[in-house]
């Protein structure tokens, strides 16, 4: 077990994470500590964590760091976590613990060990599941639902989603020409394969798309997933479809009288829907943006269709064939976001690293088998490697674990392009490519976190915590917030550009102009001088005056909507004006609902930690 030195620079370095964190613990254990053993324990291929008690985080407004502040009842605290440990749980866990003096303080080491797959899920026996069960993600412990439990049990569970028969559905139901396009796909891949001499009912059960049932062939889930008629889907799968949405601005629906330009409803057994998605987007986008399979570079800079092929694959692959919605291809003017139901079974941590967590293995072999895609689990580094090389900046992934989707976004606009170059040549000559990444980044978004670095870079969070703190020893960036909260802004020799054309050439050479790139100030939220001249109506006056401290529900949320509408505001602007003291608890109960539904939107949306975060109505 490591140091009480080497966990106090570790924390300084990374913060918490994923196999780490720190609890000041006082002289009782409160019920997180064992919410983490039981995350600690369940989460797969993280090699377990430790958790280090007696240790704290200071700060104030010039620094921060973790510093030891000592357990004063060893031996209590000790008790407590074997005797919970070995009683709260479905079994027992065994902890390592280890004690350590430092600088005259003890500190309690409690290593916690992952389970064998056939020992999880770990949950706490009073709760039962899925509600006792915990994974550790990179922003603390979760509950598990039953997609975790589904990844947990794996071959032991009775039997997968995917293959559960769907009541009423025949082999008439299976479409020929579907089962003809697979076996063309995959012998194509396998020349020599076996399938080449089955009947279509030999393949079909072959690949679990049918089940014997009542002395008759059904379907299951995935055999009309992949195989299914028009009719089938229409009937049975109405919600499993990709909407292709084209909206003519940076936002969701900005103009009411205009919200989409175009919508393509696809819909049809999934290997067919791939190719008819990856098509739509290629074909709807500028001219210039299209780059052949194969090829990574071009005089212009343009957006690999192999990039947009792999994100709908991923969708399709990976998403939650549970919910009832569509998954969503939505163009803006400067994006592209893809987005589906099912946030990622595998840790935020480990994407782009080799490997996959599959929420539908069967479904995926049959991805697999046709080559359309691959097995390595390594299509996330893919596509940033060969956005970079192309010329755009990274992709930005999000899996949002409360609404229960991943999304993966676009911006067709060049990076770290020539004028780019020059603004940084002239800040220092001694940079690292992720350095220059960061501070690009920063200058547009003026805040920067870990998380988004290794988004936008190859690294991985012990990298990116180095480049960002090597920026800090240069005085170009300066450290902010604390725990998963901890984030970057411009330092004192951060600098701070006299013009728009000698900071980074003029925005019509780089990537639109401002209007065009994110909208006017004025035209998405009112500029603060624009909203301080606008006064409050009456009506708002009125409502405000109404709220108080134990006003919830629907009150509470008509109120909110209101403020957001007549200007953008804080978090904490929002809770002044509904007097309330807990901002954590607002966001928690209110906005982000409010934002998951769409009727709230973020000022920063590609950094929803953004320092200076506000909330505003989206436009219609």
């Amino acid at each position: 077990m490591k140091t009480v030195r080497e966990i106090l620079e570790e924390l300084n370095v990374l913060d918490e994470h994923a196999r780490l964190e720190a609890k000041s613990c006082g002289n009782a254990l409160g019920e997180s500590f064992f919410e983490s053993v039981c995350g600690f324990s369940n989460e797969p291929d993280c090699d377990g964590g430790t958790l280090v008690l007696g240790v704290s985080r200071v700060e104030d407004d010039f620094f921060s760091a973790y510093e030891v502040c000592g357990v004063s009842q060893v031996d209590k605290i000790t008790n407590d976590i074997i005797t919970g440990c070995a009683e709260r749980y479905n079994h027992p866990v065994r902890p390592e613990i280890e004690s350590e003096e430092y600088e005259g303080k003890v500190v309690v080491k409690v290593r916690i060990a992952e389970l064998s797959p056939a020992q999880k899920p770990l949950y706490f026996k009073k709760k039962g599941l899925p509600q006792g069960a915990y994974r550790r993600t990179a922003s603390g412990d979760v509950k598990c639902n039953e997609d975790d439990l589904a990844l947990f049990f794996g071959g032991r569970s009775k039997e997968r989603f995917e293959l559960t028969m769907v009541a009423g559905t025949s082999l008439r139901d299976i479409d020929p020409e579907a089962i003809a396009h697979y076996r063309k796909l995959s012998l194509k891949v396998k020349p020599e394969s076996e399938i080449r001499d089955w009947e279509d009912e030999e393949l079909l059960e072959a690949v679990s798309a049918v089940k014997w049932e009542k002395g008759g062939l059904q379907p299951t889930l995935l055999g009309l997933l992949l195989f299914g008629t028009r009719q089938a889907y229409r009937r049975e799968l109405p919600t499993v479809k990709i909407d292709y949405i084209r909206v003519p601005s940076n936002e969701w629906v900005a103009n009411p009288a205009e919200r989409f330009t175009s919508t393509n409803d696809i819909r049809g057994p999934l290997l067919q829907t791939v190719e008819r998605a990856v098509v739509a987007i290629m074909d709807d986008l500028p001219k210039g943006f299209s780059l052949a399979d194969g090829q990574i570079q071009a005089d212009t800079p343009t957006l690999p269709s192999q990039v947009i092929r792999e994100a709908v694959v991923n969708a399709v692959m990976h998403r939650s064939y549970r919910e009832h919605r569509p998954t969503q291809i939505i163009r803006y003017t400067n994006r592209v976001e893809i987005s589906n139901a099912g946030y990622s079974l595998k840790n935020e941590d480990r994407l782009g690293q080799p490997g996959s967590e599959l929420r539908n293995p069967s479904l995926s072999e049959v991805f697999f088998e046709t080559n359309t895609a691959e097995r390595k689990g390594s299509g996330i580094r893919v596509m940033r490697k060969m956005m970079v090389a192309a010329g755009f900046s990274p992709p930005t992934f999000e899996s949002n674990r409360d609404d229960n989707t991943f999304t993966i976004r676009f911006l067709l606009q060049h990076f770290l392009n020539q004028s780019d170059l020059e603004w940084l040549a002239r800040i220092r000559k001694d940079l690292s490519e992720n350095q220059k990444v960061a501070l690009i980044f920063l200058r547009e978004q003026r805040a920067i976190d870990n998380r988004s670095l290794r988004q936008l870079t190859d690294c991985d969070i012990l990298q990116a915590s180095q480049e960002l703190r090597k920026l800090r020893d240069m005085k170009l960036v300066i450290l902010k917030g604390k725990g998963t909260a901890t984030y970057y802004v411009p330092g004192l020799l951060f600098p701070e550009h006299g013009s728009e054309n000698e900071s980074h050439g003029s925005e019509s050479e780089r990537h639109g102009s401002e209007s065009e790139r994110h909208g006017s100030e004025s035209e998405r939220h009112g500029s603060e001088s624009e909203a301080e001249q606008v006064p409050m109506s009456a009506e708002l006056v009125a409502e405000l005056e109404l709220i108080t401290k134990q006003s919830r529900g629907g009150d509470v949320v008509r109120v909110v909507l209101q403020l957001c509408a007549w200007r953008t505001l804080t978090a904490a602007e929002i809770a002044s004006y509904l007097k309330r003291t807990d901002t954590k608890a607002l966001k928690r109960n209110y906005l982000s609902d409010l934002i998951s539904q769409e009727k709230l939107s973020y000022l920063y949306p590609d950094m929803e930690k953004h320092p200076n975060q506000a909330y505003l109505v989206p436009k219609k």
